[in-house]
């Protein structure tokens, strides 16, 4: 995994999850309408979706990761690649697609959150 210092982790981290708040607030209400509500606090993101549970995601600047808690997957941590991406650091993919899978299960479409 590339190291990042503090300064290109907090904007290669924000701009992840702005662009996935972009992505999730239009997938999401296109596929699941009310009963999914995207939310970006503090640069906390977190996604509710009635009946299935909530996630977080947010960034850890001292291990430099995005952290997601999920109620289908449990907790993760996702270290950046360097190449665009950030991959689970116990090897189980990249958040976008642990996202893009978990979320369409739940709104029975094939999401993209590119």
């Amino acid at each position: 995994m590339t190291s990042l210092d503090e300064n290109a982790f907090e904007r290669i981290a924000g701009e992840t999850l702005d662009g996935l708040f972009d992505a999730l607030e239009g997938a999401l209400d296109d596929a699941l309408g009310e009963r999914a509500d995207v939310d970006m606090q503090q640069g906390i993101l977190t996604i509710d979706v009635q009946g299935s549970g909530h996630w977080v995601i947010n960034k850890n600047a001292v291990a430099r990761q995005i952290w997601l808690s999920s109620p289908v997957s449990g907790g993760a941590h996702f270290d950046w690649d360097g190449a665009g991406e950030w991959v689970g650091s116990r090897g189980e993919g990249t958040l976008r697609s642990r996202l893009e899978q978990e979320l369409s299960a739940l709104a029975g479409v094939s999401l993209d959150l590119s």
